[in-house]
């Protein structure tokens, strides 16, 4: 039984401070909402160079949990008749590639969507970006599996910006943020400023920069709020039938870990207890997590500005709402190594598979380009059996991964982690 409200505000106010000391949190905002009452806290710094205190009024960056506001500002579009779901995308961008509304909303276009290139803080960026990505490869055919992708989400940004006649953050504060009362919620730093901002930190050390290129701010790069400004847009969400779409399934997800299914925006977790839904995001040394149960009309979102936050964050939802059960490996899946060994390739990572004499199998992963920059680390670590087709990393703090598809030749042509990284030319012998 998850704790009532009331439990929960004297749970945070005890031990939320000592919960973020222990994991090495600078800085933590929670608020929980069950009906129309929501109760916050704060614990620590908003920056460890100022000593600034955190407080339930202070904004922290929630990263890609800006897809969901982004794809309600679609559904909004959908709802006034001026877009269509499953209508092309050139309809709205022509020239552009391949893939439909639908598509975009739920991570199925199959292009390259790890793309940060910074096309400038004008209000033409977007128009820029999406230009771009013409040049992006394209991973597998339009609507085959689904594939984390943060360039379709500025596609979309750009498909509202074009048929409101507005640039996207303007939408955003016309038709999300005043509407629904989220009076502490910024689109870029010139409005963060004007409020208790939070900086992120990576090695206990604040970062260099604030936020990532304004070209990705429709997929999660700078939208920073409270977390009960975030409650606010979830209370949206259960309130209005017209948004429920959004949460029926699209695409069942791969055996990774993650939910079970994505919506229209939102991440759907099909549980014992009955559904949940939300979705996560990190930007540069900042973390959200929001989780909706619609049955209970329960709702939380936690965020932090760096440190061991996994755990914080898992102890918090813990309280609140249902997670899916930790994987388990299980000795009776035996992992096959002349299928799963060979190089992996992405725009933010290469991974390596390989085969030892006792039977093994290993995964070398290196972090590339902004995932780098992000504070990922490379690691090794043994591929337990778990799942069918999908493994477990022996090394704690690693999530699932499935090996998908087939190269011609018996092998599997993706590892999945949530992206789907395929397979390169170069082989390691299992």
């Amino acid at each position: 039984m998850k704790m009532g409200i009331g439990e929960v505000e004297g749970w945070l106010r005890e031990r939320l401070p000592g919960l973020a000391e222990e994991h090495g949190v600078p800085g933590v905002a929670v608020a929980v909402g069950a009906g129309e009452r929501v109760v916050e806290a704060a614990a620590g710094v908003l920056s460890t160079a100022t000593g600034v205190e955190a407080t339930v009024d202070s904004v922290f960056q929630i990263g890609s949990v800006t897809k969901v506001l982004t794809a309600t500002l679609v559904m909004g579009l959908v709802a006034e008749g001026l877009v269509e779901l499953d209508a092309p995308v050139d309809s709205y961008l022509p020239g552009f590639r391949k893939a439909t509304v639908r598509q975009l909303l739920c991570h199925t276009a199959g292009f390259e969507g790890d793309v940060f290139t910074d096309t400038g803080k004008g209000d033409d960026c977007l128009e820029r970006y999406v230009e771009l990505l013409a040049d992006v490869p394209q991973i597998f055919e339009p609507g085959e599996m689904f594939s984390y992708n943060n360039a379709g989400y500025s596609v979309l940004g750009r498909i509202v910006e074009v048929v409101r006649g507005e640039p996207f953050d303007r939408c955003m504060r016309d038709h999300l943020f005043t509407p629904l009362g989220m009076t502490h919620a910024a689109n870029d730093p010139y409005e963060a400023i004007l409020h208790r901002a939070a900086v992120g930190h990576l090695n206990g050390r604040p970062v260099p920069v604030w936020a990532m290129a304004r070209s990705n701010a429709p997929a999660g790069s700078m939208l920073a709020m409270t977390p009960r400004d975030l409650l606010a847009f979830a209370r949206a969400h259960l309130a209005d039938e017209g948004l429920r779409a959004m949460r029926e399934p699209q695409v069942v997800l791969p055996d990774i870990g993650w939910g079970t299914a994505w919506g229209l925006g939102w991440e759907l977790y099909d549980l014992p207890g009955g559904p949940v839904f939300g979705h996560n995001g990190n930007t540069i040394g900042q973390s959200a997590v929001l989780r909706v149960d619609p049955g209970r009309d329960v709702s939380v979102a936690v965020f932090t500005n760096g440190g061991d936050r996994k755990p914080l964050m898992k102890e918090i939802l813990g309280k609140v709402v249902e997670s899916p059960a930790e994987p388990v490996p299980d000795p009776a899946v035996r992992p096959d190594a002349g299928r799963c060994a060979g190089v992996y390739l992405s725009s933010t990572s290469e991974t390596t598979v390989s085969g030892d004499e006792r039977g093994r199998l290993w995964l070398e992963h290196v972090p590339l380009g902004l995932a780098a920059d992000a504070g990922d680390e490379s690691y090794r670590t043994e591929l337990l059996g778990w799942r069918g087709n999908s493994l477990l990393p022996a090394e704690p703090g690693h999530g699932p991964v499935a090996f998908l598809g087939d190269d011609g030749e018996g092998r599997a042509r993706y590892l999945h982690t949530g992206r789907a990284d395929m397979r390169t030319a170069g082989r390691v012998e299992a």
